[in-house]
């Protein structure tokens, strides 16, 4: 244990980041526990502690008698710089135990944008960030998450990946290091890691590249390794962690959740949660209305988010919604990421306690023409009714989200974004009893790999730039707010998310020159990525800005999420002729190549083959 935190931590802001001892917090004896697990996010202690993974993973290890897992979050600058300056290495909360001292430490990877925070805690850390540079007296460095879906930037600093579902996989982790952790073999470890599906160990592959630069292969060099790395998936969701630590201040998402469905099935061609959480998994009503009353009774909250990619698909949303109102009355309940339908409106409407501050809607695009490419399947009519309908029954804020630079896009299409919000706007004020007041996000499309856009470029900054003005002319009623993300930060993103293994360098580099917390506007410096892409002689335009051919190897060729990359081609091509690919769940199996994963998936794929 590290003492005499006190006469740093009251230098810090928001000291209670690293106290631990929250409520429902749990502590066992360290020498007492063979088996010491750190569960790191690598971004501040309010983001982190709203991250469902780091619960699940939290709730299942503590669940096994010989193992401890114990929570650390990237610490913000203040106290990295205390902790250098004190030579005080970083520390888990619950037993403020150097992370070195763990067997594992392992990370879950959410953004591209916070990769030089994973370099920092492992430098805070005292662990040496290259795989390779460790020993038996390290502990094994892991990462799991939508990061690891394209694992090859990061390669370099991680023993291992686990790609899916971790719930049954960490058990599986956990069992084989019982079996071998005696002979304290790192490189034994690691192979018998390798032998666990779902688990890909970057040492174990041989990176090749043609001349001029394009990646070619990746080759397995030991046996254990397996040529194309399985993405693990739960065909049953697990009991709901009813029992979550209770943060002592105020975090990101400062409610009670209960995830009830995993997956979606709407087919955005956009979206890399759509494709690599598939296929749809739902939690029955019974099991959620029983999970909430334990919550409620363990963590005293009032207020409960019921989670999922597309809550309004859940089947048997509205039984659900009902039962649980009967049942608590006085619970105020969240439904995020609603479909735009009146159908969502009505679900919102009938919750009790609700304030009606806001309503959140995707159309992504305004006109149909790109609807049809991203395969949202949203018409300007559904929209304006569901709006109309939220305007009509007491709502009169609205947040909108929409893309600019998506695939095919010309400067109308973005006139028509502001055109479908002007209309949103006029239409609201015939029904609305107070003044419309609309909140307008534009992000910029990154491909992202698994999608069917994953071989698209990501256009020019100056492209993105003039589209965000065009849209700010047009958009000049102080009642609508425009916000958009910040061109610079995306296109690192993009050649983060398509890279390969020689983005390591980059990372390190910009890491070195003081790149940390990144995806937070007032830290985010993009002249230490350029200078970083300079010394390291890459181009950033060669990975986020390139068109590429649908025949070319990719990076993370070797993950099978399951999704076909024949489907995946067959999706882009349907994308380039604007045709619709309608849900499978609501309509016909898709023949996603996920079809017979999960009891009922893909019943009905003998009537179509989109393909």
């Amino acid at each position: 244990m590290i003492n005499n935190l006190d006469h740093i931590l009251h230098k810090v802001n928001k000291p209670a980041r690293y106290t631990g001892g929250e409520w429902n917090s749990i502590r066992k004896d360290w020498d007492d526990t063979p088996i010491r697990i750190a569960l790191a996010y690598p971004d501040v202690y309010e983001i982190g502690m709203s991250n469902m993974a780091i619960s699940i993973l939290y709730d299942i290890l503590n669940r096994q008698s010989d193992v401890l897992a114990e929570r650390v979050f990237a610490p913000w600058v203040d106290l990295a710089a205390l902790l250098r300056a004190e030579r005080i290495p970083l520390f888990s909360l619950e037993s403020q135990k150097p992370l070195n001292e763990f067997d594992i430490l392992g990370f879950s990877l959410g953004h591209e944008l916070t990769y030089t925070n994973v370099l920092e805690m492992l430098d805070l850390a005292g662990i040496p960030l290259l795989a390779g540079a460790r020993d038996e007296t390290h502990p094994l460095v892991i990462a799991g998450g939508s990061g690891a879906f394209n694992p090859e930037p990061m390669a370099a600093f991680f023993d291992c990946f686990v790609i899916g579902d971790g719930e049954e996989v960490i058990i599986e982790i956990v069992t084989a290091l019982r079996e071998i952790r005696k002979n304290k073999d790192r490189n034994a470890t690691l192979r018998q890691f390798a032998r666990i599906p779902g688990v890909y160990v970057p040492k174990h592959y041989r990176a090749e590249y043609e001349e001029e630069g394009l990646f070619k292969s990746l080759t397995p060099v030991v046996p254990e390794a397996a040529a194309v790395v399985k993405r693990r998936i739960v065909t049953r969701l697990p009991p709901p962690v009813t029992s979550p630590v209770v943060p002592y201040i105020e975090v990101v998402h400062d409610r009670g959740a209960i995830e009830i469905q995993r997956g979606c099935s709407n087919g955005c061609r956009f979206c890399q949660a759509g494709m690599i959480y598939r296929p749809v998994r739902e939690r029955p009503v019974d099991e959620v209305v029983t999970a909430v009353g334990e919550l409620i009774a363990n963590c005293g909250y009032n207020e409960i988010s019921l989670v999922s990619l597309s809550s309004s698909d859940y089947s048997d949303i509205k039984r659900l919604v009902i039962t649980l109102t009967q049942k608590y009355p006085d619970l105020s309940i969240s439904l995020p990421s609603l479909y735009i339908g009146t159908f969502s409106v009505e679900l919102m409407g009938a919750l009790p306690s609700h304030r009606k501050t806001g309503l959140t809607f995707a159309p992504e695009a305004g006109s149909e023409k790109m609807r049809l490419t991203i395969n949202k399947g949203v018409t300007e009519t559904d929209l304006l009714t569901t709006t109309n309908e939220a305007f009509g029954k007491g709502w009169n804020s609205l947040k909108l989200y929409f893309m600019l630079g998506l695939p095919g896009e010309t400067l109308e299409d973005v006139r028509e974004i502001g055109s479908l919000i002007n209309k949103v706007f006029v239409e609201g004020q015939k029904v609305s009893r107070r003044p419309p007041q609309l909140r307008v996000n534009l992000s910029t499309f990154i491909p992202k790999p698994h999608t069917p856009f994953q071989w698209v470029k990501r256009e020019s900054e100056a492209a993105i730039m003039e589209k965000q003005e065009v849209l700010r002319q047009i958009l000049r009623r102080k009642a609508i707010r425009l916000s958009w993300s910040d061109t610079q930060a995306s296109q690192l993103e993009a050649a983060m998310s398509r890279g390969d293994r020689r983005l390591g360098s980059v990372i390190y580099r910009a890491w070195q020159l003081g790149a940390l917390f990144d995806s937070w506007g007032e830290r985010f410096n993009y002249n230490h990525w350029l200078q970083a892409f300079t010394d390291s002689g890459i181009d950033p335009d060669f990975y986020a800005s390139r068109e590429r051919s649908l025949d070319e190897p990719l990076p993370w060729g070797h993950i099978d999420l399951g999704v076909s990359t024949s489907f995946l081609k067959a999706e882009y091509e349907r994308a380039c002729r604007a045709e619709e690919t309608p849900n499978c769940l609501k309509r016909i199996c898709n023949l996603c190549g996920l079809q017979g994963k999960i009891p009922a998936c893909g019943e009905k794929a003998e009537k179509i083959n989109i393909q």
